[in-house]
């Protein structure tokens, strides 16, 4: 069974887990973890391409897709 979203009001199907640590503000955006941490919040495509970070913050993409989209810019 595939996990839904955590941002409230989307049923759309998760695909990316958005994990993070307060004391070195930093976020990171994995593929979809195996199992669901409370500690770690799943979303769909469209809510990990737009997640933001508050300033002063690092986002990181870590995700397969997102490592695929660097090399074909720069070729």
């Amino acid at each position: 069974m595939s996990r839904q979203c955590s941002r409230p009001g989307c049923a759309v199907a998760a695909s990316a887990t958005m994990s993070y640590d307060y004391a070195s503000h930093a976020a990171w955006l994995d593929d979809l973890a195996d199992e669901r941490d409370p500690n770690q919040y799943d979303l769909c495509p469209a809510h990990a391409d737009r997640l933001s970070v508050p300033l002063g913050w690092a986002r990181t993409d870590r995700r397969a897709t997102a490592v695929r989209q660097l090399f074909q810019r720069s070729a």
